[in-house]
């Protein structure tokens, strides 16, 4: 299965639509961040990333 991006959060999935926005998704996107902990992380506080997980830098 192809990995996909969220348009609106930029959370990395496999499904059609994203699991936390419920939007559709894009195979169109680049860059990859791991968030881990979110809340000692100044990445994730400057992305307004709350949730860990795999997030893409840019989305199309």
């Amino acid at each position: 299965m192809s990995q996909k991006a969220c348009t609106r959060c930029k959370r990395i999935t496999t499904d059609e639509r994203c699991p936390v926005c419920d939007i559709t998704t894009s195979t169109n996107w680049s860059g990859l961040l791991i968030i881990i902990d979110p809340e000692r992380s100044d990445i994730a506080q400057e992305l307004n990333i709350n949730i860990p997980g795999e997030y893409a830098l840019r989305v199309r």
